[in-house]
Parts: C-alpha cells; structure tokens; sequence
C-alpha cells in the first residue's frame, strides 16, 4: 500500500496526457513517472493507493482510476465554539465572537477549516478590543483585510515603531505586500502552491527582510524541509495566497489601469472599464471546471466595495471618482446563476453574492421554507438559493424529510445534495417519475448513501423507471432499510 500525503503541493502536477507507460519495476525512472503509473494501474497492478489532496486538486486525477473518494470537512459547529474558548481565555469575548460568527453565514461556512478559525480569532479578537471599532467584518474579504492590517500594526509596533505616528503602511510595506501578491497572483495561476527560495528572489522578496516581520511573514509562510535540502515555502492556507493575489491584481488595475485577469488595458470610460475587469474575472472563474479560481474571484468582488476599500487606505492613493458597480455585478452573478446547470457552481456563485452583501435570493427562499409543504414550483435560482440556504444551515440534518418538497417533480434533482450532506435522507410521497429515477439510482449506490427509507407508493415511474430503481436496489452499496 502506497500513501501519498499531499499530493497537490507536488511539483510540477502530475501529467496523465504525456507521461509514458511504465511496468518494468526495475526500469529507472522519474518520481512523476512513477506516480502516474501507480495511479493508471500500469506499474505495480495489485497495489493499493490512498491519496490526500485539497478538494480542489482532485481532479488532477482522472475519474476513472478513482475507486471512492471521501471528503473531511474539518471541525464541526461544537468543535468551533470549543476552539474560540480554548484560543481565548476571556470567556465574554470568546462567546462574543461564536455569536457573531453563528450570525454570518460566510464566517460559519469558513469556519469549518481550522486555520480560518486562527485567522477570525486573530482579527475578531483585536477588533473587538478596538474602542473605536463599532462594527464586526462580516464577510471574507473584510475579515481578511483585517488580518492584514492587524499583521502590519504588530509589525510596525515590534519592529519599526518611528513609523506608528505615519499610519499603518509605509513604503517598505507596500512594496513587500506588492511583491508576496504577484507571486501569489502569478503562482495560483500556475496552480502552484510552494515556493522555493530562488522563487521569491525572483519576486523580490528577500528572506532575511522577511525574517524581521515576524508577523506578516512568518505566520504567512512556512518552511519545511524537503529531501534536497533546499528552502522550501508556502502560505499558511491556500485563501491566504488568494486573497493576496486578489488585492495584487486590484491594486495593479486601480494604479495602472491593467487587467491581469484578461492580460490587456482597456481605453474605455472608468465604468465601462470596471465592469469589464470585474466581469472578466467572473466569466474566468465560472469556465474552470475544478473552480481553482472561484476563492480569487470571491475576494476580488469584494474589493469592489467601498466599504473595504476604504479599509486599505494608506495602501493606495484613492481617487474621488471610483465607480461603484456592486448592482451591475450582482445582475450578472445572478443571470449566471439562472443560466447555470450545475448546482456545484450555483452554489459557489451565492458565495459570491453575500461577498457584495447581497442576500435577496436568500431572503426570497426563506419566505417559502416558513410554511409546512413548498406548494409553489421554484425557479432554478431559487431553488439554487434554496440549496445553498439549507447547506450552509447551522442546523445539520440528522433526518431529512422530504415530505416538505414533495409537490415538485424537480425537487428530487435539485435537493440530491442536500440529502447526501444529511446523516440520513427519508423519501415519502416523493412524486418521483422516471426522469426522477435518473438522479435517485446514484443515491441509492452511493459508497455513503445516507437514504434509509423509500416510499413508492404514487409514483409514476414506467417500466424504463422501474428497471433503474432495480438498478440501484441491486447494488451492493445500497443502504435502503425500509421500502414500501
């Protein structure tokens, strides 16, 4: 049995195109060679592999040589609140903070992963200290603008305190950030997520400079040694790199008028030429198929907003005129999300909608969850939003009952997430047809289905439908513990 830990911070990425077939086990050959193989089943046939990699690295691997994958999703809403009061020894503070993050969809989200939790304790933590702080960052990009303001006050407070009377930056700052943001830009374009020494001299970016800021640097990046012996680095989390590569890319466009996203400089009007970088970024992201570019995106959003820009002030000269395009931007995210097929991307594209504080959807949908049965047929973004409503719930589903959306020939296709994120699914008077069977096969063979018990009663499923269902009742992996 092989285990290969990581595989996503392998450089470069394995290549299943190109790389040529190997058998021989005593043929010398190249690391990545190896790897492809063991994974295609070439070399080595009989052996077992267990892979570990970010969600979004995944498809590196093509499906067919997957066998069963498994998602860990890290710490659950009372492992939260037992990090803040085990991260934070006054306990008003730590309840403080549990209660705003319960009252943000977008930190309660995050917070599943345990650096972000580090991440919101540093700000919240200092923020709430500030007296003159009345209001608490609600959504990613203020949270992360925080962060980096808070590393830079310690800095300047422990390293550079002739500064303090100046403001929060100064020029050494500015240039540092500049330089860690296009290699962050530059990198995640590549899909690359360490660094080797050369890397950041290449950027500009000393190692001894960055060993005095302890603050920004160190708890940014971290070394590991590697078998060569050479320096090895990385950010502390992968949203770290996509945040810098985002205020990298937006500060590029305000100071110079470049868009990085689309490598051009456009000579149109201020507003037309903000929305066409912000909408580039957009179309960008939503044609990848894995979404690498979705965190990038999501951060850039919300550097359209006044609020965060004048967040950064002291980063960047602001002009007076800075054309505000968060209406024209939510019209387009959600054209998109009417138009888009898959409810994946749907998903990921209501993330960027809270990012420029747009919850309308949301709001729309939880009209229809107060009643007792969902009577009305939804359209495809409402039930998106509906989806996303009950995903990123605090309330996780022990038992999810399908008896609410039962009126709706299109709610087993549409809900099929939510019920595979439930600890166990039950499907009475489902309304199915035997288009419905398309999508109730795969939950029934799933490794992990968590579907319990079926009511069939009422149906109208055709014989092509009953053969599917046959389908799936037959599998091995089939789970089913009543049937009626």
């Amino acid at each position: 049995m092989f285990i290969f830990d990581g595989l996503d911070e392998l450089q470069p990425p394995l290549d299943f195109h190109y790389t040529p077939v190997l058998t021989d086990v005593v043929e010398p050959s190249s690391v990545h060679t190896i790897l492809v193989n063991l994974i295609r089943g070439k070399l080595l046939p009989s052996a077992r592999l267990w892979i570990t990699t970010r969600p979004a690295a995944v498809h590196q691997i093509p499906i067919q040589y997957v066998d069963s994958e498994t998602e860990i999703r890290g710490f659950t809403n009372q492992r939260k609140e037992e990090y803040f009061r085990k991260r934070l020894q006054d306990k008003e503070l730590a309840s403080k903070i549990i209660s705003h993050i319960g009252t943000s969809r977008s930190l309660n989200t995050m917070c599943h992963i345990p650096v972000f939790c580090w991440i919101t304790a540093t700000v919240l933590d200092q923020v709430l200290k500030d007296k003159e702080k009345t209001e608490l960052p609600n959504t990613l990009t203020e949270l992360y603008i925080h962060f980096l303001v808070v590393q830079v006050k310690q800095d300047n407070a422990k390293y550079r305190k002739n500064v303090l009377t100046d403001g929060i930056w100064n020029s050494e700052t500015e240039k540092i950030f500049l330089s860690m943001g296009k290699l962050a830009f530059e990198q995640l374009e590549k899909r690359n997520l360490l660094f080797y020494e050369e890397d950041l001299k290449e950027y500009g970016i000393d190692i001894n400079t960055a060993s005095t800021y302890p603050g920004v640097f160190i708890e940014t990046f971290k070394e590991e040694s590697i078998l060569n012996q050479k320096r090895l680095f990385c950010f502390v989390h992968r949203s770290i790199q996509e945040f810098l590569a985002a205020l990298y890319v937006f500060l590029v466009f305000m100071k110079a008028g470049d868009n990085l996203v689309k490598r051009s400089r456009s000579a149109l009007q201020p507003e037309s030429k903000f929305k066409q970088f912000y909408q580039s970024a957009v179309d960008k992201a939503l044609e990848s198929p894995d979404g690498y570019l979705d965190m990038f995106t999501r951060f850039l959003l919300g550097l359209s907003l006044k609020t965060n820009q004048d967040l950064l002030q002291g980063l960047w000269k602001k002009t007076k005129n800075v054309p505000q395009v968060q209406k024209m931007l939510i019209q387009h995210i959600k054209k998109n999300i009417r138009d888009s097929p898959s409810v994946e991307k749907s998903i990921r594209m209501f993330h960027w909608l809270s990012e420029l504080n747009d919850h309308s959807l949301e709001e729309e949908i939880q009209q229809y969850l107060s009643g007792e049965v969902l009577e009305k047929d939804l359209t495809s973004s409402q039930w998106s939003a509906l989806i996303f409503v009950l995903l990123s719930s605090q309330k996780v589903f022990d038992v999810f009952d399908f008896k609410k959306f039962c009126k709706s020939k299109e709610a087993l296709r549409w809900l099929t997430p939510v019920m595979n994120a439930s600890k166990k699914s039950l499907l009475f008077s489902c309304n199915l047809s035997q288009r419905s069977c398309i999508f109730l096969v795969p939950m029934l063979t799933a490794e992990n289905s968590c579907l319990r018990e079926l009511d069939l009663i009422d149906n109208d499923l055709h014989d092509e439908g009953v053969d599917l269902l046959s389908y799936g009742l037959r599998s091995p992996t089939c789970r089913l513990e009543v049937l009626r």
